[in-house]
C-alpha cells in the first residue's frame, strides 16, 4: 500500500506577501518557511513519497533533500482555487493508495500527528483523517444557541464540535477520483494542541507562531 504526501506552494501570496520563503525560526538560525513542513514530513514512518507541488520552479532551491518536486497548472495557483481542487488534480498526476495533504503555514505540526492520520487510514477503520479542534462551549448558530439558555448546561456537557485546524489530511484514493471529496463518508479526527493548530496566513499569525516557536526551542 502506497502513501504520498504533498505540499502545494506558490509564491503569489495575498494576505502575507512570500509567506511560504519568509525567514522563520530562531534568530540567526532562521530557514524558510517551507522548509519546516518538509522537514517535518521526512520524519514521518508510513509515508513513501513527498512532494512539493508548485507551478513555480523556482521553489525548488528552497526543499530539502528527499523531497520531489511535481509541476502543477498555473490555473491552481488560483485564490478560489479549493483544496478538493488541489487533492484531485494531484491523484491523477501521482498514483497511490492514500494522499497526505498539509502546509507550509503550519511548522508546528508533531510528524507523530501525521503518522497517527496516516495510520487510521491505512488501518482500513477511516476511509479518510484529519487534524481538529475540539469546540465544547456555549455557542450560537445561525442565531440559535446549542444550549437551553433558561438552563445553560456545564461546557462539558455540550455536545462537542470538531473544527479543522488545516494541520494535514489523509484521503483514500477512492475518496478523492471518484468523488472529489476532502473528507470521506467515515472519518477519524485526530485532536490536536493549541500549538499543532497554529496555521499563518496574515502578518500577526507569522509573528505569533515565530514567537511561539522562539519560546518552544529557546
Amino acid at each position: 500500500m502506497k502513501t504520498v504526501a504533498f505540499v502545494p506552494i506558490k509564491l503569489n501570496s495575498t494576505r502575507l506577501k512570500n509567506k511560504n520563503i519568509l525567514p522563520f525560526g530562531i534568530p540567526g538560525h532562521e530557514k524558510p518557511l517551507l522548509q519546516y513542513i518538509f522537514e517535518i514530513l521526512l520524519k514521518v514512518k508510513n509515508i513513501d513519497e513527498i512532494y512539493c507541488y508548485s507551478s513555480n520552479e523556482q521553489v525548488k532551491k528552497y526543499l530539502p533533500l528527499g523531497i520531489k518536486f511535481l509541476v502543477r497548472d498555473k490555473y491552481l495557483d488560483g485564490d478560489k482555487v479549493t483544496s478538493n481542487e488541489l487533492l484531485y488534480y494531484f491523484a491523477n498526476d501521482v498514483h497511490a493508495d492514500n494522499y497526505v495533504l498539509t502546509h507550509a503555514t503550519n511548522p508546528l505540526i508533531k510528524s507523530e500527528t501525521i503518522e497517527k492520520i496516516i495510520d487510521s487510514v491505512v488501518s482500513g477503520n477511516h476511509d479518510s483523517a484529519m487534524t481538529v479542534q475540539r469546540i465544547q462551549d456555549l455557542m450560537w448558530i445561525n442565531g440559535k444557541p446549542n444550549f437551553d439558555p433558561a438552563n445553560a448546561p456545564p461546557t462539558q456537557d455540550i455536545s462537542p464540535i470538531f473544527k479543522e485546524t488545516y494541520g494535514a489530511i489523509c484521503l483514500k484514493r477512492d475518496i478523492i477520483i471518484n468523488y472529489k471529496r476532502r473528507a470521506g463518508f467515515s472519518p477519524a479526527f485526530i485532536e490536536v494542541s493549541e500549538v499543532e493548530a497554529v496555521d499563518i496566513n496574515t502578518l500577526e499569525d507569522f509573528s505569533f507562531a515565530q514567537a511561539l516557536y522562539q519560546y518552544l526551542n529557546r
